[in-house]
């Protein structure tokens, strides 16, 4: 059916919606089919913004709508409070659309997480689509084809670009789970990768990666050892100078892990087909698929 967004109609609050990004967003995620029940803004509780209904905090929109998903645009200085606050009033599911959360900062919400039992998507991402059911993010409605295709990516607008080619070809997609360029992330590829192995729905999986960090070849070693569905990758920053470093947090690269080569060579060994250009990504799925 979808990975973590799995309900069609689950009620969705947007923290920071009266910011532009926020209420541009959420009138976007609205007409997608998202079930935007509220928003959050202190000192903004009473009012509305595109027929959206604001409170003052999450507590007072979870008793109001029994909202259960949020997704966060708060600016980075208050966003790990806002987080929280989410958390606390028994959100189980935060998108953390927010760039430039500190490390330190990141690493402590990914544990409160974990201990109270709720997943975070991001941060400094474009959010998770499922196809049909609801959107959490910022990834543009116009991309989007119901189909058999997972996809996870570190990258951004990488992500539509590969998207939208999926869906011009004809293939379309399950879920699309855009994961965050830092270092610390609440959902990794490698969870991402084990839960489409797990749905039905999902016949065929697009792992997209960038150089930097280690989560490509920890993902190749999990495909291999778990993972019986189809899978194609694609490798970002494979032409980047080499010693430079790139604009994402996660982009550094350590020794001979982390290199654009590095990760090929993980996912070839792990038997998976490496596309040199996005637009070989659906030639590759046929390959493996036939035609669905």
């Amino acid at each position: 059916m979808a990975i973590i967004v799995t309900e069609k109609g689950l009620p969705v609050i947007v923290q920071g919606i009266t910011g532009h990004q926020g209420s541009f967003h959420a009138s976007q995620m609205k007409a997608f089919g998202t079930n935007i029940v509220g928003g959050v803004t202190p000192g903004k509780g009473g009012t509305s913004i595109n027929g959206v209904p604001v409170f003052d905090s999450v507590k007072d929109a979870v008793k109001e709508t029994g909202a259960r998903a949020s997704v966060v645009f708060v600016p980075a200085p208050y966003a790990p409070d806002a987080v929280i606050e989410a958390i606390d009033s028994g959100i189980k599911l935060v998108v953390i659309i927010t760039e430039h959360i500190p490390f330190h900062d990141m690493t402590k919400l990914k544990l409160y997480a974990k201990l109270m039992g709720a997943r975070l998507v991001g941060p400094n991402g474009p959010g998770i689509t499922s196809v049909g059911i609801a959107k959490l993010g910022i990834m543009p409605n116009s991309i989007f084809k119901s189909g058999p295709v997972g996809v996870v990516s570190r990258s951004g607008t990488l992500t539509y670009e590969i998207v939208n080619t999926i869906s011009e070809a004809g293939l379309g997609e399950t879920t699309v789970i855009g994961i965050g360029g830092d270092q610390v992330v609440g959902t990794t590829m490698q969870e991402a990768v084990r839960m489409f192995q797990q749905d039905e729905a999902t016949k065929a999986i697009v792992v997209v990666g960038e150089i930097g960090g280690t989560a490509e070849e920890e993902t190749a070693e999990i495909i291999k050892k778990e993972v019986n569905k189809p899978v194609v990758a694609f490798i970002a920053g494979r032409y980047a100078p080499p010693g430079k470093r790139m604009g994402h947090a996660g982009a550094i690269i350590t020794g001979n892990k982390g290199t654009a080569q590095s990760k090929i060579q993980a996912f070839q060994e792990a038997g998976v087909k490496v596309a040199s250009k996005p637009s070989e990504i659906p030639v590759l799925i046929r390959q493996k698929l036939g035609n669905v």
